[in-house]
């Protein structure tokens, strides 16, 4: 999509979360509207979103899923945009979250010279390990059906919801409904554990086990981590993994069509160990954008912003974090890679946007002053609205600094934060 009139001069690419399987026409319609002339792709495919049925039978559309649509549409779309304008654009950005997050990563690692800078939203760019993760969140709670005793109702989610906040909301000094850094507080799920027989309010055993299993994520059997669990702050958002009868069908699918390439694959089946390595061995090269050495990238002046929000009940924040610190690893240290890449984590934002805390801001804008004008973006204003309108605006930091409260004026008002390392 170019526009007729008023083009700033820049392209941007445009993602697509889950499967994709379609042209990503919002995207495309915030970009014009931005002045961008932009292209999407469907990644070689058509279906939808949560649908894998595609895969099966055609791994050359599991590479163009992977890596190859995203990037030939960038190498096409900006010749396009040279032939309509007589003109190559100034400059070339891609932004997107979830699996569009997993495709910036990937442009990063694999074809560095595609872009100036880069969006990752809440990155699946682990997607092997992601998907395994996720089956395994399901696995736990519905193996057995519904009327185990370990399965939770949809229900009792606000239950462990109310009593995550009252453990952790007030640590960083302000009582909002959003806990600032997950990692920060110990909630134990056991305090709400049912004194004798299971009632509304409260948890048995079983389902106490069952949310502890959740929160420390999938793990091989030497007890190394698969994939990060998910974080408190998160609970009213399990339903879609944990409520069943079947879990979410992107894990399912991805398994059935892409890993074992078997519809009749039953989740009850999974042994998360084993199945996570075939996964790897099969499809990791192909769709997993791990690879922290982003020293290409950098070297011609590339920008990558990452952002996750902490209560993301889809892909667990640590997966972002832990690519950030390999990254740091891989590039000589935190100040080397905060020259070009930088994190921010959202508290009480969703997966990709909603939540109870602030989670709409501009990080294209963010991304552009810091490509073009070498102005690093040390915090991005973020806002929260209830029914349309706004109500709380809050700074996002780079990681791992936090908003922290000065102690004066209205907790609602981002002047009254600063980025910084907290004391709690």
């Amino acid at each position: 999509w170019m526009p007729s009139q008023n083009w700033n001069g820049k392209f941007q690419g445009v993602g697509h979360g889950g499967f994709a399987g379609s042209i990503g026409y919002a995207g495309l319609a915030v970009a014009l509207r931005a002045g961008f002339a932009a292209a999407a792709t469907d990644t070689g495919h058509e279906a939808g979103g949560t649908d894998a049925r595609w895969a099966l039978g055609h791994p050359e559309k599991i590479v163009d899923f992977g890596y190859r649509a995203v990037h030939l549409t960038a190498v096409t779309g900006k010749a396009i945009v040279q032939s309509f304008y007589g003109a190559a654009p100034r400059w070339a950005y891609f932004a997107s979250c979830s699996n569009g997050g997993r495709q910036a990563l990937m442009e990063a690692q694999r074809f560095p010279d595609d872009y100036n800078g880069l969006i990752a939203g809440a990155p699946a760019n682990y997607i092997t390990h992601l998907q395994a993760g996720s089956e395994y969140i399901s696995w736990v709670g519905l193996k057995d059906g519904l009327n185990a005793p370990g399965y939770i109702p949809r229900d009792k989610l606000a239950v462990i919801h109310k009593a995550a906040l009252a453990a952790c909301d007030a640590k960083d000094g302000v009582r909002d409904g959003v806990i600032t850094d997950p990692r920060r507080c110990h909630f134990a799920p056991k305090t709400i554990q049912c004194s004798s027989a299971d009632g509304p309010d409260c948890l048995t055993a079983p389902q106490v086990k069952t949310v502890e299993r959740i929160y420390a994520g999938a793990k091989f059997a030497e007890g190394r981590q698969i994939f990060p669990g998910f974080e408190v702050g998160s609970e009213l958002g399990w339903g879609g993994m944990t409520s069943g009868p079947e879990p979410f069908s992107i894990g399912t699918g991805f398994f059935k069509y892409m890993v074992f390439g078997d519809p009749k694959w039953d989740f009850r089946t999974l042994n998360v160990d084993r199945d996570t390595r075939v996964a790897d061995q099969r499809l990791g090269k192909i769709v997993n954008a791990i690879d922290p050495n982003l020293k290409s990238f950098k070297a011609h002046g590339g920008k990558v912003i990452m952002y996750h929000g902490w209560a993301d009940p889809a892909i667990a924040p640590g997966n972002s974090i832990n690519y950030y610190e390999s990254v740091v690893g891989a590039m000589g240290g935190v100040q080397q890679t905060q020259d070009f890449l930088r994190l921010f984590m959202a508290p009480g934002m969703g997966h990709c946007q909603g939540g109870a805390g602030p989670n709409t801001f501009d990080a294209v804008g963010a991304l552009e002053q810091w490509r073009e004008h070498n102005t690093p973006p040390e915090k991005m204003i973020a806002s929260h609205s209830t029914n349309g309108t706004g109500d709380v605006t809050r700074p996002l930091c780079p990681y791992p600094k936090v908003a922290i409260y000065k102690g004066t004026g209205s907790t609602s008002d981002a002047a009254n934060f600063v980025c910084g390392t907290p004391n709690w």
